[in-house]
């Protein structure tokens, strides 16, 4: 049995239900009523699946997580008692699978923190396969939902790069501690009883939790970055970026670039850093290629969907989802995370490679015509 599918996910927020409502349709749910129960759970799906996503570091594992939790919930239906709201007792189903998930595999990265920076004339080398890499995350998912006024993190800030690879180095009940109480409000006794432990240990957790946040977290998110720079300044960086790459115009792209920027393509584990080795590495292996951009958002990012030529389709190709770092109006970072399609027509994969990213779950379409 499956409950929709994630893909489906956009930015509409379900209609509030009211109390009543709610009651009909979970006593319609626990009597067997598939539709009643659908009904229920539709306008929590896609805060499962952020909050999924925040622990897992993926799109995919967040995927399945959800889905696992919701036929979990409908084979557990008829023995919730309601003692807790079917909020909070999804989230509680969604976080033990997620934690079962996390068994299985090892902790997600990015290269700036796994792998290595190029030594001078370096190639990207080959993309590592084996290793569990963050995805990124559409912004197209990300519901528009009120804010609690307990949470320390807005949900676009909770779903930054930064953020989710930070929280990957916390111990999953940690990072589900920090989670429940400072990205969704829940209080230490709430968070206590979801975890089925104590407030004392919850409040540890939380101390720790936060200690290794803080101490990697920029000063700024990008969130207020894209706030400070202002909406016409986001679509001109947009433009300005693209066509640097689309002209081959190595002066206007270096001019968007701060002193000290960092460009990664996962899964390739080697990056590159500052201008001079940034400037060669576009020589030899971006400007050969001919290419076209498209403006998206991830993870509350200014992304940028890169489209290279292909000579047998006489198109352009979805390549690589380019998700960018602002800081004082400049890029700091490129995480440009290669599409499954590139990789195939290189040899680098088999058919059977999913890949990190999927344009259209961000909006942008497969191919384009020039």
């Amino acid at each position: 049995m499956t409950f929709g599918d994630a893909r489906s996910l956009n930015t509409v927020t379900p209609q509030r239900l009211t109390i009543e409502d709610e009651e009909s349709l979970l006593a319609r749910a626990q009597e067997g009523d598939e539709r009643a129960y659908e009904s229920l759970i539709e306008r929590h799906r896609t805060e499962l699946h952020a909050h999924c996503y925040r622990m897992l570091a993926s799109v995919h594992d967040a995927d399945d997580a959800v889905q696992d939790a919701l036929i979990r919930a409908w084979r557990g239906l008829p023995q919730f008692e309601a003692r807790s709201s079917v909020r909070t007792w999804l989230f509680k189903i969604a976080t033990n699978a997620s934690f079962d998930l996390l068994k299985k595999r090892s902790r997600r990265e990015l290269p700036l923190d796994f792998g290595r920076r190029a030594t001078a004339g370096e190639s990207p080398g080959s993309p590592r396969f084996d290793v569990a890499w963050v995805e990124p995350y559409p912004d197209q998912m990300i519901e528009h939902g009120d804010h609690s006024p307990h949470a320390r993190y807005e949900a676009r800030e909770s779903l930054e790069l930064t953020f989710i690879t930070i929280v990957q180095y916390v111990p999953p009940r940690q990072r589900a501690v920090l989670l429940f109480r400072d990205v969704l409000g829940y209080s230490a006794l709430d968070v206590a009883e979801l975890l089925e432990t104590s407030v004392a240990a919850v409040n540890s957790a939380l101390q720790r939790a936060r200690a290794t946040v803080a101490s990697r977290l920029p000063k700024a998110s990008q969130r207020a970055e894209l706030l400070r720079l202002g909406d016409e300044g986001v679509v001109d960086l947009a433009k300005r970026y693209a066509a640097a790459i689309d002209d081959d115009d190595m002066n206007a792209l270096m001019n968007l670039l701060t002193h000290d920027a960092k460009w990664s393509m996962p899964p390739h584990p080697v990056w590159y850093e500052g201008k001079s080795a940034l400037v060669e590495f576009h020589e030899r292996y971006v400007f050969p290629e001919r290419w076209r951009h498209r403006t998206a958002s991830a993870n509350g990012q200014l992304a940028i969907g890169c489209y290279t030529f292909d000579d047998e389709r006489g198109c352009f190709v979805a390549a690589v989802l380019d998700v960018l770092a602002i800081r004082d109006g400049l890029v700091a970072s490129v995480t440009g995370f290669i599409g499954a399609e590139v990789l195939r027509r290189s040899g680098d994969a088999d058919d059977n490679y999913v890949g990190l990213v999927e344009f259209e779950r961000f909006g942008l379409p497969q191919e384009l015509i020039d």
